[in-house]
């Protein structure tokens, strides 16, 4: 049995322990890290049956600990040499997105996975959809056709946690929350060559502290000639998180209503043939089962670190482009 720790019993970290839980046949939680220990000891409580040791120092719990895997769930603006010292012990690695928040320090952790030949799992949870993953199969196999056009679309209107709303700590709505959006652009389309955007804070300029975008739009060009748009705001329906993408390929149309759920129009028939995907995988235990799978037979995981490196580089560029008003060209 897998023996897994945690670190950072935040929000997102509740998902992951909850599944964790769930496995308990496969893997036990063996450790839990917060700066706040009472987070770490009500994880304990409610997932690990009272049996996890507790922990508010990371390089004490690897030091410590007893873990064959770790759950990095920090905030963007904490990450720092945790992947380097898990890394060097062996840990294989399941890392929440965005990585980081500067390319260097992500560049450090790909080094580091690399180096020490540890598994890696980035959160971008979505890659596990039903409807994603159909629509990427017939994109590889060629049975799509070009691929030519694709949107997404994210509206939400909250104003999260404090750290959220300062774009020193979060880098940013589309660093630290539309970056899912942008990863299943890359994911289906392949690499970037350039990217444009724009960004305001048009809704938001009476809260103190809020110094994120809460409007922006994406023009993204891929290697393969594809282009794409990402627009988002944080200035939608409260309560409602929506996220919804299209895309145009040279013998088919698809509209997801999300991860699992799509409408794909074969348009290379007369009449055009409709058909329908209606799935309902849980990508969260889906991305978990492929990582702790990829540990126990040395497989390779769907989305290592160095895909969460080139999607924080997108967004990074994305916002450079925005700052700058130019045209970001990335590195092939």
């Amino acid at each position: 049995m897998l023996k897994a720790a945690i670190l950072g019993c935040g929000g997102i970290a509740n998902a992951h322990a909850k599944i964790l839980s769930g496995l308990e046949s496969r893997v036990s939680i063996s450790a839990l890290c917060d700066i706040d220990s009472k987070r770490a000891e009500h994880f304990n409580v409610e997932y690990a049956g009272g049996k996890a040791s507790i922990h508010t120092d990371c390089t004490e719990m690897f030091s410590k600990a007893d873990m064959d895997v770790v759950y990095i769930c920090l905030p963007p603006f904490a990450h720092s040499n945790e992947v380097e010292l898990a890394a060097e012990r062996g840990i294989h690695i399941f890392i929440e997105k965005p990585i980081a928040l500067k390319m260097d320090l992500a560049n450090r952790m790909v080094r580091a996975v690399e180096s020490h030949g540890v598994k890696s799992q980035v959160g971008f949870m979505f890659r596990f959809g039903d409807a994603v993953c159909q629509v990427k199969e017939m994109l590889d196999s060629g049975e799509a056709g070009a691929a030519g056009l694709m949107t997404g679309k994210y509206m939400c209107n909250s104003l999260h946690t404090p750290w959220w709303r300062a774009k020193d700590k979060s880098g940013g709505q589309i660093v630290e929350q539309i970056i899912h959006t942008f990863d299943i652009l890359r994911y289906l389309l392949g690499n970037v060559k350039s990217v444009y955007a724009t960004m305001d804070n048009l809704f938001h300029g009476d809260v103190p502290d809020y110094t994120v975008e809460d409007v922006s739009a994406t023009i993204i060009t891929f290697t393969c000639g594809a282009i794409a748009t990402v627009t988002g705001t944080n200035g939608g329906i409260p309560g409602k998180w929506l996220s919804s993408y299209d895309l145009v390929a040279k013998n088919i149309t698809v509209q997801f209503e999300n991860e699992n759920k799509a409408r794909v129009y074969r348009t290379d028939r007369t009449p055009v043939v409709e058909d329908a995907i209606s799935g309902s995988t849980n990508v969260f235990l889906a991305e978990s089962l492929d990582f702790l799978n990829a540990v126990e037979h040395d497989m390779n995981t769907r989305t290592p670190m160095i895909e969460g490196a080139k999607t924080l580089e997108l967004v990074l560029a994305a916002d450079e482009s925005a700052r700058s008003g130019k045209v970001i060209e990335l590195p092939q």
